[in-house]
């Protein structure tokens, strides 16, 4: 071994090696790069780990629902596009929810069909009459004034069943036809079964039976608002007139 003198590592050499290496230069040496790159990089991969599991489920979960939503939107379809079983006798009750075409004048065509039956037509507006909407159906009042009523309260659909639920208990009645139209019916029956769940309602869906997508798609939202309970937002007053 040779000496300090004669050539050999001396002590500043020695300790000059550790000191400014591995442990004197902590962004080159071992603790620096190997101990604080090694925290670092394990922080990093938990924290990674800790926020994968939570966005998947949340994607899960949001997947999940808009697939739900996609496949009630083909069930209501296919159930708006259900057509009537034809001008057949009604039920004793007659109920026709106001708000579209045709709709009144197929009420009163199945009140013709029965002679102990009754009518009500929900929903209309203060302007209008008995002989107003019996000639849209080439029809006088006084063939069928003792068996139609007209509802003047409701401004919704939920107002409509509440409408029916009244008309129909006040005069003792458990089957009614429904008269709407077609991609109306499936929330129409919700709000009426809700309102008077001990009666059987028949639907009499009417053109027209589909509407434009976004139409389509309000309603269906509707629905779902209504499964929900929310139907009590789109109350609103009926317009009175001077």
């Amino acid at each position: 071994m040779l000496r300090p003198a004669e050539g050999g590592p001396g002590m500043e050499d020695r300790l000059d090696g550790p000191v400014n290496g591995p442990i004197g230069n902590p962004a080159g040496g071992p603790l620096g790069g190997g101990l604080g790159g090694g925290l670092g990089g394990g922080w990093r991969r938990r924290w990674s780990r800790g926020w994968r599991r939570p966005v998947a489920l949340g994607l899960g979960a949001v997947l999940m629902l808009l697939l739900g939503l996609a496949g009630g939107f083909a069930v209501f379809l296919e159930r708006a596009w259900m057509r009537a079983p034809g001008m057949e006798a009604p039920s004793p009750g007659i109920a026709v929810l106001t708000g579209g075409p045709e709709r009144v004048e197929t009420g009163l065509g199945l009140l013709l069909l029965r002679q102990d039956g009754r009518l009500l037509v929900s929903g209309v507006g203060p302007e209008s009459g008995l002989a107003d909407l019996a000639r849209r159906a080439g029809l006088e009042a006084a063939d069928v004034a003792d068996r139609t009523a007209l509802g003047r309260e409701a401004t919704s659909t939920r107002g409509n069943a509440r409408e029916v639920a009244a008309w129909a208990r006040a005069a003792g009645m458990r089957e009614i036809t429904v008269v709407t139209a077609g991609f109306h019916m499936p929330r129409a029956l919700l709000e009426l079964r809700r309102a008077m769940p001990e009666a059987a309602f028949r639907p009499h869906p009417v053109p027209p039976f589909v509407a434009r997508p976004v139409p389509m798609l309000r309603e269906y939202l509707k629905l779902l608002g209504a499964g929900l309970g929310l139907s009590v937002l789109a109350e609103r007053p009926r317009r009175v007139l001077p």
